[in-house]
């Protein structure tokens, strides 16, 4: 049986908040902003992870202000918050409601049981006008999901402790 964890049980799953309670949800945690880039180079993706090439990215600088204008467009997201998923939990991802009211969306994929990180996300902003988004804005909702049985196998993915 799965079942989703309150945001005070999810709370000891997420580390580096900027304001743990302010960020704590009634279902999850919200992550927060660190750092845009925009992509420079296409990726490639294969059935075997040896063919696998990711795109180059440059960052993209905020202002004196700690703002940043972005036009409609795919950038990769880095959050500032390290998430730590143990053996019996996984993880999914909801862009907050005003991110999509402003006519942008999240990319997520599953954050598996025992993975370590501060993940990256896909952020897409379909709004012909763009986006203005400000440093350590609360982008997502990151809902835990404790697993029927503890996980047969642990994440041992290329991703693994990224951006610690």
């Amino acid at each position: 049986m799965v079942t989703i964890l309150t945001g005070s049980k999810a709370q000891g799953l997420v580390e580096s908040m900027i304001d743990p309670k302010t960020q704590t949800q009634m279902c999850g945690m919200e992550l927060t902003v660190q750092k845009i880039e925009r992509f420079t180079s296409s990726g490639a993706v294969a059935f075997e992870n040896s063919e696998r090439e990711l795109p180059e990215t440059v960052p993209l600088e905020f202002d004196q202000s700690g703002w940043i204008d972005l036009s409609a467009g795919a950038y990769l997201v880095t959050f500032n918050e390290i998430v730590n998923i143990p053996g019996d939990v996984a993880a999914l991802a909801r862009a907050r409601s005003s991110l999509l009211r402003c006519g942008a969306s999240l990319e997520t994929a599953l954050w598996d049981p025992g993975y370590q990180g501060r993940s990256q996300s896909l952020l897409v902003i379909h709004n012909p006008s763009g986006l203005r988004l400000k440093r350590n804005a609360r982008l997502m909702q990151l809902v835990f999901m404790r697993l029927e049985n503890e996980a047969e196998k642990l994440y041992e993915g290329r991703y693994q402790g990224e951006n610690i």
